[in-house]
């Protein structure tokens, strides 16, 4: 097994340490809010998210339409469960290789809040990131709608909701999970720690994270149609306006916020030991 050369005590052994932890972001940061970059990132959160949703939903919705037996469709045609995931997870890989290096490349509120509590964005632009990939999202559906009405409405219109025969235990359950995979993946590929050390880590990273996306797509697409991301969901249901996509919307809320969050805890606490990092500190310091 490797070991944490960042926790090794300063003195002749300092030498070994090739790596520091960056700072934590601060909580709030008003510069930020006076710089050009920082609305250039949320510009390409909803740009990225508004280009999610357009893609996938027209997805879903050929693929609906094209094994519509009622309206001359091949039960056997289509894309498929399969390209439904490809397409989502696809999709991911190339926004987030295309946005990385401006905003993080988040494209999803439940990513940027485990970010935000892993203390890698501020308060500020984890809010702005949110509310721009709401809109982009939003947009999105709303394209669809406008250049294929007729198929929206019929195929209800892509929005996420509970399948029959499960409940919303199972669909919170299957949400948590989901994200949990997402975010774990996302903070696991960004580990500055692995970026100091592979040179090739940053190119790779939206390959993992969009690979992620499309595998839970497989998993839980028939459980709730897969939300892990939701301005996807909210997007969808405000477009759509169903009543049932209405009544399920807290749990592509709150299912991908408890598992981004609990995937923070996890990376940040357990595989980074941040937490007995900051007792050897503490010990260290009760010695002085």
């Amino acid at each position: 097994m490797t070991k944490d050369i960042d926790t090794e005590p300063h003195g002749e052994l300092a030498h070994h340490k090739d790596y520091a932890d960056p700072p934590p972001a601060p909580l709030f940061d008003a510069t930020e809010l006076r710089k050009w970059s920082f609305y250039r990132a949320v510009i390409a959160e909803f740009v990225a998210t508004f280009l999610f949703l357009y893609i996938t939903i027209l997805t879903v919705i050929g693929y609906k339409s094209q094994t519509d037996i009622a309206h001359g469709g091949d039960i056997c045609g289509g894309v498929g469960v399969l390209g439904i995931a490809w397409a989502f997870g696809g999709m991911i890989f190339i926004l987030v290789y295309c946005t990385a290096g401006i905003s993080g490349g988040h494209i999803n509120p439940a990513v940027t809040f485990g970010l935000f509590l892993a203390r890698k964005v501020t308060l500020v632009r984890a809010l702005l990131y949110i509310v721009a990939q709401v809109l982009g999202a939003i947009s999105g559906v709303g394209l669809v709608k406008a250049f294929q009405k007729g198929y929206y409405n019929r195929y209800n219109g892509g929005a996420n909701m509970l399948a029959d025969g499960y409940s919303k235990g199972t669909g919170l359950g299957a949400e948590i999970i989901g994200t949990f995979v997402l975010v774990y993946t996302v903070l696991s590929a960004t580990d500055p720690k692995r970026n100091a050390r592979d040179s090739h880590v940053p190119v790779l990273a939206p390959l993992p994270i969009g690979f992620a996306v499309f595998l839970v797509h497989l998993a839980t697409i028939p459980i709730t149609g897969t939300g892990i991301n939701p301005a996807r969901s909210l997007g969808a249901a405000v477009i759509y306006n169903n009543e049932k996509a209405w009544d399920d919307q807290w749990i592509f809320w709150v299912g991908p916020f408890i598992g981004a969050a609990v995937a923070a805890i996890y990376h940040q606490y357990v595989l980074r030991a941040h937490a007995a990092k900051a007792l050897g500190s503490f010990k260290s310091s009760q010695n002085l």
